[in-house]
């Protein structure tokens, strides 16, 4: 029995490594003169992050760079190493198409900034099948709907909700809004929302997707929004970085 029992171990560990997952694709760098390290967010194991060999310079690869576009949705068949390494891919398909996304100069640029949100955001290696459909489902209904100049802002409000920061609610009528404690409350500090701020950032809240056309944001709302939004992450996600991308984002909407 001694001798059977090692090579069966290697044979499991073998299995344990190829793994078929639903993957969306959150960031892209270039890796040499020919290949790219692509990180996804995976449906059975949390963040992954591959090494693409000569994935630029073949013609005749599975792999082709237009399949690692920020949020794409792809299925992979993959070797999962250790946490922390370089993983590889073995097969590749597109789950789900885009319509619009990569056309549309504006869902471009929402996807582009998202994709560096979760890159900064989801560090975890491990499952996590809620966060995995909220983001699948969002991102088709952002493709398939033409009033998504607010999606952005109401993206980034329910996402705190599975990286576990989502606003308290039992105050809601207070007259301040709490950033770093995440909640609403009638103390004032240098971290609290107030005023028409606070008015129009509370009109994300009770809503889904398909009522977004109802919130009349203006722009200069939209970029006040968005400003809370993003200091409410830094304030509550260590390591989280402001997205190069805010910029064009703020550019667009204006």
């Amino acid at each position: 029995m001694k001798v059977l029992k090692l090579p069966f171990q290697k044979l499991q560990l073998l299995i344990k490594m190829i793994e078929v997952t639903k993957a969306i694709v959150i960031n892209t760098i270039k890796y040499g003169d020919t290949s790219l390290i692509a990180t996804c967010y995976t449906e059975k194991a949390g963040i992954k992050t591959y090494i693409l060999k000569g994935v630029l310079s073949s013609k005749k690869g599975k792999l082709k760079p237009a399949y690692f576009q920020p949020l794409n949705q792809l299925t992979l068949t993959a070797n999962h190493n250790n946490k922390g390494s370089l993983n590889t891919i073995r097969d590749i398909e597109v789950t789900n198409f885009y319509a619009a996304i990569y056309s549309d100069i504006k869902k471009q640029s929402i996807a582009l900034f998202l994709a560096e949100i979760l890159y900064y955001s989801i560090k975890e290696e491990e499952q996590n099948q809620s966060l995995f459909s909220y983001l699948e489902t969002s991102f088709l209904w952002l493709d398939t709907h033409d009033t998504i100049s607010n999606f952005h802002l109401l993206f980034l409000l329910n996402l705190t909700k599975y990286l576990g920061f989502y606003p308290e609610t039992n105050q809601f009528n207070n007259l301040y809004f709490d950033l770093a404690e995440g909640n609403f409350t009638d103390y004032r500090n240098v971290n609290t929302v107030q005023g028409e701020n606070l008015v129009q950032f509370k009109k994300l809240f009770g809503i889904n997707f398909d009522a977004l056309h109802k919130v009349d944001f203006t722009a200069l709302n939209r970029q006040s929004i968005l400003s809370i939004l993003i200091q409410y992450f830094e304030l509550h996600l260590a390591g989280f970085k402001k997205p190069k991308s805010l910029a064009v984002l703020k550019s667009v909407f204006n």
